[in-house]
């Protein structure tokens, strides 16, 4: 995967929005105005991205791409090292994930706004 496969495949997700919030070097992904993913423009050597906080551990474990969320609450975030081993069938499983903790824990309304987006 590279970062336009990443940037391609995040706005692909419903109600999805690109920002720069942190400057021109980070490049992040929201969705109902929370984040779910983020890389660093200029490297893509890495993405974060939430997971729940047992699965986290779990993959942590597993694969040594996969680290705590650098910068990030350790429990609820990973960031997965780019090009170390995942496919890119697992790195979109991971993005979906995250977007969907997001979206889980959005007022009921938005949640029906994005769903009309996907009808």
């Amino acid at each position: 995967m590279n970062i336009e496969d990443f940037r391609d495949f995040c706005l692909s997700l419903p109600g999805t929005t690109e920002e720069l919030p942190f400057g021109p070097d980070t490049l992040v992904f929201k969705v109902g105005g929370k984040i779910f993913a983020l890389t660093n423009l200029q490297t893509f050597a890495s993405f974060n991205v939430k997971c729940d906080p047992a699965q986290a551990v779990d993959l942590r474990e597993r694969y040594d791409y996969v680290l705590p969320g650098f910068h990030q609450n350790k429990k609820h975030w990973n960031t997965v090292l780019v090009g170390a081993g995942a496919s890119p069938a697992q790195l979109r499983q991971w993005i979906t994930h995250s977007y969907q903790l997001i979206v889980a824990a959005l007022p009921k309304a938005l949640r029906a706004e994005l769903t009309q987006l996907t009808e």
